[in-house]
């Protein structure tokens, strides 16, 4: 089967089409037909090699995929035949074995684009705005807001009875994306003092930005304000001093591969939550573009540049 590799560091390029052997399904394990996956912002850090987290070469893409159960592993409890989305370790190729345990069943008829966001991207959109405890009386700060897993942090905020939200962006095109989403302001991050734009204080930050953008959200909390940490896609981790926390602030960092083994029920709550809000039709997740599996490079692409409007999908 095919399958994408990278064997050096570097931008889209390093990227290839490889012929591997179809995994085997072990305890607990699904193997699933791909027909779809969305793509992670976070494997271009991993792909380029230069920021704080690294992987072992031959690196292989993370992300969530869509497609039918063909097998299942010794003491597996799943259907075959059944379609579902599930987040993968090794997600761009045509066959990937995954967890049976965080399986989400999708519609026969559903957009594989959508419903690929049920399996992580938006269990971990809701999960940062429950960790922030984000009510309706709070201010709630959402970085990179037009990427995957902002815009439906933007979304869900307003199902949560948010009243005020607030998005970043870098493109006037991702600023009006972003409203359209329901954000009641979105500002421009590429402006060194943006900062500036956002009136008073606020009670919630998102942040997977790191680095300095993470800084300046903690100045921007008011006291009793919460930030949540949950990458540093901007290349640099995100660091607080305990005199930051003095006005009664707080930082918690999330994964939701640690919410998972931490809190397993609580976990598969909130992916049929994320299901029920897109039944309802209050969670709409955008797809920006579709693409074969053999141009995962243009993917790439356009992640390192930054300027996709919610997810971007490959297809086998």
């Amino acid at each position: 089967m095919r399958a994408v590799r990278y064997h050096r560091h570097g931008g889209p390029e390093v990227l290839q089409i490889e012929d591997v052997d179809v995994p085997v399904p072990a305890d607990g394990q699904v193997l699933i037909e791909v027909e779809a996956i969305g793509a992670n912002a976070i494997d271009t850090v991993f792909r380029r090699g230069d920021g704080p987290w690294t992987r072992p070469l031959p690196g292989k893409l993370t992300g969530d995929v869509v497609g039918r159960i063909t097998a299942v592993g010794p003491n597996t409890n799943a259907e075959v035949g059944r379609r579902v989305a599930a987040l993968s370790e090794d997600a761009f190729a045509d066959q990937v074995v995954v967890d049976a345990d965080w399986i989400a069943p999708v519609p026969d008829d559903a957009d594989a684009g959508e419903v690929s966001t049920l399996s992580m991207t938006a269990p971990l959109a809701l999960r940062l705005l429950k960790t922030a405890k984000a009510g309706p009386a709070d201010v709630v700060l959402i970085h990179s807001a037009a990427g995957t897993v902002g815009h439906l942090a933007v979304q869900l905020a307003r199902a949560l009875g948010v009243t005020t939200v607030i998005g970043t962006a870098s493109s006037p095109a991702k600023l009006d994306f972003i409203r359209a989403q329901g954000a009641d302001h979105a500002v421009d991050l590429s402006d060194p003092n943006w900062p500036d734009q956002i009136p008073g204080g606020v009670d919630v930050v998102l942040d997977s930005v790191g680095g300095k953008v993470f800084t300046q959200g903690l100045e921007l909390l008011a006291p009793l304000g919460r930030m949540v940490t949950y990458g540093a896609i901007g290349g640099e981790l995100p660091t607080a001093s305990a005199t930051s926390l003095f006005q009664l602030k707080s930082v918690t960092g999330l994964s939701m591969l640690a919410w998972r083994t931490a809190r397993p029920q609580e976990a598969h709550d909130d992916l049929a939550e994320v299901t029920r809000y897109w039944r309802s039709g209050e969670l709409k997740p955008v797809v920006h573009g579709t693409y074969p599996l053999a141009e995962t490079a243009k993917i790439h692409t356009i992640l390192d540049d930054r300027a996709n409007l919610g997810r971007l999908i490959a297809t086998t």
